[in-house]
């Protein structure tokens, strides 16, 4: 698509004659708690309450250097109100305008979210800090000094996520009198990877620290042999951030009751990111035209896409695969919910679930283009959320695959996950949510077919390790990146491959069961690193495994390919006959011009090389197939000085145009957790072999290591970025 998406306004249901109120489906909305609630009949007048407890003040100590930010790990969120995580005690502090007398003072706290609040739906918690009265949350007095006392107040380990209305409240013979409502009262309750009680609990501290607290990451790409690493500014602690990821789930209208499993939030929100079906946080666009947005390649982080989306109440545009991956890892991190960002090298869109791409080739060799329709994405990004999964067996726990990028739908929407990552290597595709669509992109088999001139396909050769190639993350505490390949499927070829490719056709997977013939010639594409702009040689190996002489006539075809392999345009079509002797190698080289893909590069500057022909003693068919990344040019990033907390600093961000031809309307961001606000500039063209300058100034808002990353981006030029590791000190 190459503009958002038409707006039509969704028209209210009513709730009237199914139930008495309606179904709480957003955080922002309630009604304030009268501040005096009389029990029954009350006489003319006032009631007598000066011989009781008044409320002077509540502090909610929620300052970042105080205790409930500290043991809650919340410190990093740049909200002035009270963050703390579910099934763990935190602590408020109430001033009363005497001493409290345990035996004659009787006094509770409420906690409230959404509208209608009920105490049997979780949305109106009261907690009694007498230990003799339990309720869904445990409270109890820590200590009482002259008219201060202070409560510790445990959330519920299976509590609603969300921002909760904060009351005190005293009962009297006549009726509760509490505090009216104060927005700076307000408390965020989060998920607790930190709480063995909580769902989403993870045992290992390096683990929590990376894939909670950790605010920039790594999202890779490119081709399998040939990897590139974009920096990304998940930002989940930067300012409104929290509030946008609440106001995902309400423009969802999810129910608040829901909003306290990890699985439904997960699930719901891989479609919220998207905008297909719910107005949701991104519009996707694949198409080279992002006139009415800003490009998938011109963004440093989440943080200014979440921001907008709930200032503006309008889906975001544009996004690819990486952006929805991205955006969804901030959401999770922020409302608690370990996750991950991973790319899939050669992923496999399977949406009739056979479990193979199909590839025709003529009578000779050469791939018919009209009648191959199945592609195959160079690299797909989903995201992994850690979590128990109570609806399945035991040891299918842990890492769930969730993807918010809108490909296939699920129940109606377009969504997928959460999968357990267990289940989809063991083949049990059976089990929710999505599993054998995941399971395809990482196990589908490439199969050529030899299409005759009646118009007859018969299969002649399958590449069972194409797809699935290689599936990355970041590693913990550093830019590196960690295979996760065998976390997804066993390795080719192995008895524990071929039992769970039985297990998975048994729930209805089904690969045809046709016998594909060994070739005993073999090509390869060999890997390569070439820069953008650059004339280059395409080395191809051909391997006779035979005793016998061999004649290849082959066909070398070159595109250039979107990310998703989709083909665009042709930039080398070359002939060839290579003759081997018995257990012979040669290598052959093939020119290829940059004159002759320049003008017809799209935003991912991929080439797509397949190679393909017949052996002339017999009917064998030959085929490879390599992705060529061209590798874009650097930006550098100076940062000038000694960065302090809170004093402002100076970066500067150069470049220079490499081409011969001039750069136009050139788009550069900036951005960094606690360093600033994203930043943007523009500059309307840089001439060939021209210089861009950009000086920028920040202003740290508090200490430690963080990254500076900036982006630029333009029609002719996407892709190039760079980062800088900033330490600020105190």
């Amino acid at each position: 698509m190459s503009q958002p998406e038409s707006e039509s306004p969704k028209k209210k249901v009513s709730f009237r004659g199914r139930s008495n109120v309606p179904v709480a489906n957003s955080n922002a909305e309630g009604e304030d708690a009268p501040e005096f609630e009389p029990f029954g009949l009350m006489p003319r007048g006032p009631p007598p309450l000066a011989e009781f407890l008044d409320i002077w003040d509540v502090n909610m100590l929620c300052k970042p250097n105080e205790s409930n930010k500290k043991e809650h790990h919340t410190s990093l969120f740049s909200n002035p109100l009270l963050v703390v995580r579910r099934a763990q005690e935190f602590q408020i502090r109430i001033t009363f305008n005497r001493a409290y007398d345990p035996s004659k003072d009787q006094f509770l706290l409420e906690f409230v979210i959404g509208a209608s609040p009920q105490m049997s739906k979780g949305t109106y918690i009261p907690v009694f800090p007498d230990p003799g009265r339990r309720g869904l949350w445990r409270g109890r007095i820590l200590d009482s000094i002259d008219n201060m006392v202070t409560v510790g107040i445990t959330a519920a380990p299976d509590s609603i996520v969300g921002k909760f209305r904060t009351y005190v409240a005293v009962l009297t013979p006549y009726g509760i009198r509490r505090t009216r409502r104060e927005p700076k009262r307000d408390v965020y309750i989060l998920f607790n990877p930190w709480a063995s009680d909580d769902p989403v609990f993870l045992k290992d501290e390096a683990e929590r620290g990376e894939y909670v607290l950790e605010e920039s990451g790594i999202v890779y790409h490119g081709e399998a042999s040939d990897v590139s690493a974009r920096p990304w500014n998940f930002g989940q602690f930067e300012y409104g951030v929290l509030d946008a990821c609440l106001y995902v789930m309400d423009r969802a209208e999810m129910p608040i009751t829901n909003r306290g499993d990890p699985i439904k939030v997960a699930r719901k929100a891989s479609a919220a990111i998207n905008s297909k079906d719910d107005d949701g946080v991104l519009v996707g666009n694949w198409s080279g035209d992002y006139s009415y947005g800003v490009a998938p390649t011109s963004w440093t982080g989440s943080v200014e896409i979440l921001i907008t989306y709930a200032a503006t109440k309008q889906p975001v545009a544009y996004a690819q695969c990486w952006v929805y991956a991205a955006v969804f890892n901030t959401f999770l991190r922020c409302l608690g919910i370990p996750a991950r960002v991973v790319t899939n090298f050669y992923s496999a869109h399977d949406n009739d679930g056979n479990l193979k791409t199909d590839i025709i080739v003529d009578e000779e060799g050469k791939v018919d283009r009209v009648r191959t329709k199945d592609s195959i994405w160079n690299y797909h990004c989903w995201n992994e959320c850690y979590m128990t999964r109570p609806d399945l067996p035991q040891g299918f726990g842990g890492w769930q695959a969730v993807d918010s990028t809108p490909q296939e739908t699920s129940d109606g929407l377009y969504r997928c996950g959460p999968a357990s990552v267990q289940a989809i290597k063991h083949g049990h595709i059976c089990y929710p949510f999505d599993a054998p669509f995941i399971y395809a992109e990482v196990n589908s088999d490439v199969v050529f077919y030899k299409r005759d001139k009646s118009g007859n396909l018969e299969a002649a050769r399958v590449n069972r390790s194409h797809v699935g190639r290689m599936v990355l993350t970041k590693a913990i505490g550093g830019d590196q990146p960690f295979e996760l390949t065998n976390q997804y499927k066993f390795a080719e070829d192995t008895e524990e491959e071929r039992t769970v490719s039985a297990k998975a056709e048994g729930y209805g997977m089904d690969r045809p069961k046709v016998n594909y013939p060994e070739p005993d010639v073999k090509v390869e594409v060999l890997a390569q690193e070439v820069s953008i702009g650059d004339d280059f040689q395409l080395d191809l190996e051909f391997k006779n495994h035979s005793g016998e002489h061999r004649t290849i006539n082959a066909f070398v075809t070159g595109y250039v390919v979107y990310y998703t392999g989709v083909t665009s345009g042709e930039v080398k079509y070359e002939t060839l006959k290579v003759t081997l002797d018995p257990w012979q190698t040669e290598r052959v080289s093939v020119d290829v011009h940059s004159k002759d893909y320049m003008s017809k590069l799209v935003e991912q500057s991929n080439l797509h090389f397949m190679v393909t022909g017949r052996v002339e003693e017999g009917s064998q068919i030959v085929s490879a197939m390599r992705v060529i990344t061209l590798h874009v040019p650097k930006l550098s990033i100076k940062v000038i000085g000694d960065p302090r907390v809170n004093e402002e600093t100076l970066v500067s961000v150069e470049f220079t145009n490499p081409f011969q031809f001039s750069l136009d309307s050139v788009h550069l961001r900036m951005d960094g957790p606690g360093l600033m606000t994203p930043k943007y500039k523009h500059f309307s063209v840089i001439p060939p072999n021209g210089p861009l300058h950009w000086p920028e100034s920040f202003t740290p808002r508090r200490a430690g290591p963080t990254k500076l990353m900036v982006t630029l981006d333009c029609l002719a030029l996407r892709q190039v970025y760079d980062q800088v590791v900033v330490n600020v000190k105190p």
